[in-house]
């Protein structure tokens, strides 16, 4: 049994996250983390609210409440969210607790005395009618190494450089929309990047399982030369800048940079865990105390992937100190609204809690899975959407399911009927199940997200065309015995379907196997078709489940694409 680590990126607090942000980090994690817990692995899937900086002190007095009520508020509709659409996390921490706080200011203080820490005084924007210092997000221009009208202060989203919110061409404050700025002296810390590069380029070059975006925007930064990062920002909401157990001179007016601190609410939502359930946290995060045998798998979009690969990796190497750094990082291209992007403001796209009223999740699952951004960015469209619960949910699984046991229930009284030898059509199907078993774990263990899902449906595929070929309800006519063959094994196909489609579908494959006597949570098949589709007795009742999944139907897709088509 192998210890497992998941992490996926945390969402930032301000408001409900929409489609591509489950499908770029929270679902892929989950999926893999249920896999690898049905093949009887220990598994701890970690995520959290990243709850400091301004955007949360904005959203905080838009709302009429302090920061900390508002954090609190929406930390929790986030994980009742999340629960909703199945997301099996062991904890979902808050970067504002006090284990993040205390383990941030330990970073610091040991990052500072090996050398990587200084003092530097910054040329920051401060605008004037804001009355207030602007962080970097906070400052939008045009990027200068391409041109993108749109570019933030600390990052262009369109080619992806780090940028240095003073080298943005027409500057202006995302607060007010002022453009009466200036540039002021201010005091920070900053983490000495440049003097990591070798070792961060060293430990990249040793990381091979990353994905290979992962590794090219890696790459990119190393290749570009990393700059020396400021830690500490002119704000009140964050963790304070405490060393040796007092507040810095100089620095009681700051609080360190969002993205010093949120990187390392991983180990701090495992510390929130440990303290919550008696577990043990360090033996997750501290090789010296068995983090070694630790296998850590992350799972973010691309925005994120240059701090998780360059910053993140200097604060642990930086700090001299044995803890356990990620195995392997799989980043996701973006999920898109009809090849724009979503948009709180203007009202496009589906968020969470929206899909949630829509349809159960396992159709949002199955699509963002099937349709996952893994090797390039990919548009949500409700055609697809439609399509791919109609043909795959609705069709072939769904329709395989309670037509089968429809029939049995039928003709032989609900239970799975004893009699009859396999023949040369189950040996078929042994031979076939077990092919696409194997296809099917490879591509979990892989984390290749859309072949996953193609691969599942290709097992899905098998048991309809061996009803089809096999057609029980023409055998039953003549050959009662074999039409009880048939049944016996495609029933057993019911029980092995629920047990394979879990991590994808949950809800659903609970359903299944309830109808069919089996446990649940379950566990992940043996390679051995044969073993498993005589794992279900003859004489076991059963039960047939509603429609798993209703069609969507054309005037749905017409009501739903005029809701979320945006506004100007």
């Amino acid at each position: 049994m192998a210890r497992i680590l998941i992490t996926s990126a945390l969402p930032y607090i301000n408001g409900v996250k929409h489609l591509g942000n489950l499908a770029g980090s929270m679902l892929p994690a989950d999926v893999y983390a249920r896999f690898q817990r049905a093949r009887g692995h220990e598994v701890l899937y970690i995520c959290a609210t990243d709850e400091h900086g301004t955007p949360a002190e904005l959203a905080a007095a838009a709302a009429g409440q302090d920061v900390m009520t508002y954090c609190e508020e929406q930390h929790r509709l986030q994980h009742d969210i999340g629960r909703g659409f199945g997301l099996s996390w062991d904890w979902f921490g808050r970067s504002s607790s006090p284990q993040n706080a205390r383990l941030t200011q330990h970073f610091a203080e040991v990052l500072e005395d090996n050398g990587y820490i200084e003092e530097r005084t910054d040329k920051l924007v401060y605008s004037i009618d804001d009355k207030r210092f602007l962080p970097d997000r906070y400052i939008q221009g045009i990027c200068p190494v391409c041109g993108f009208p749109d570019a933030r202060g600390d990052q262009c989203d369109n080619c992806g450089s780090l940028l240095d919110p003073i080298d943005l061409k027409e500057p202006y404050s995302v607060i007010s929309g002022s453009r009466n700025l200036e540039v002021r002296d201010s005091r920070n810390l900053y983490l000495v990047q440049t003097k990591l590069q070798d070792a961060i380029r060293k430990w990249v070059d040793a990381k091979p399982e990353f994905s290979s975006l992962a590794r090219s925007i890696a790459y990119k930064h190393l290749d570009e030369g990393l700059i020396d990062r400021g830690i500490t920002r002119d704000l009140s909401w964050g963790v304070p800048v405490i060393r040796g157990g007092q507040p810095r001179t100089g620095f009681e007016d700051k609080v360190f940079y969002v993205w010093f601190d949120a990187p390392i609410e991983y180990i701090g939502a495992t510390e929130e865990w440990a303290d919550a359930t008696g577990g043990d946290w360090a033996r997750w995060w501290r090789e010296d105390q068995g983090a070694k045998d630790v296998r850590y798998v992350e799972f973010m979009g691309k925005d994120n992937v240059a701090f998780h690969t360059v910053s993140f990796p200097a604060t642990i190497l930086g700090s001299d100190e044995p803890w356990k750094s990620v195995d392997n990082l799989k980043a996701f291209n973006w999920l898109n609204w009809y090849g724009d992007k979503f948009s709180t403001s203007k009202g496009r796209g589906v968020f969470m809690d929206q899909a949630l009223e829509l349809l159960p999740s396992d159709y949002w699952r199955w699509y963002l899975t099937a349709n996952s951004p893994e090797h390039s960015d990919t548009a949500f469209t409700w055609e697809q959407f439609q399509g791919a619960a109609n043909k795959d949910l609705a069709d072939v699984l769904g329709n395989f399911v309670n037509r089968i046991l429809k029939f049995a229930e039928a003709r032989f009284e609900g239970k799975i009927p004893a009699g009859g030898e396999p023949g040369p059509l189950e040996d078929k199907l042994f031979a076939q199940v077990s092919e696409k078993l194997a296809d099917l774990t490879a591509q979990f263990e892989a984390i290749e997200i859309r072949k996953t899902a193609q691969a599942l449906r290709a097992l899905w595929v098998v048991g309809n065309e061996y009803l089809q070929e096999a057609a029980p309800w023409t055998a039953i006519k003549t050959d009662p015995d074999r039409a009880a063959v048939i049944v016996r094994k495609a029933i057993n196909l019911v029980a092995l379907y629920a047990r394979v489609s879990a991590p994808i579908i949950p809800h659903a494959a609970e359903v299944i196997a309830q109808a069919v006597g089996e446990p649940y949570p379950p566990t992940w098949p043996s390679p051995d078709a044969k073993v498993e589709l005589s794992r279900l007795e003859a004489g076991r009742a059963f039960s047939v489940p509603d429609v798993l999944f209703r069609k969507i139907e054309d005037d749905q897709v017409a009501a739903w694409t005029e809701r979320f088509a945006g506004k100007s």
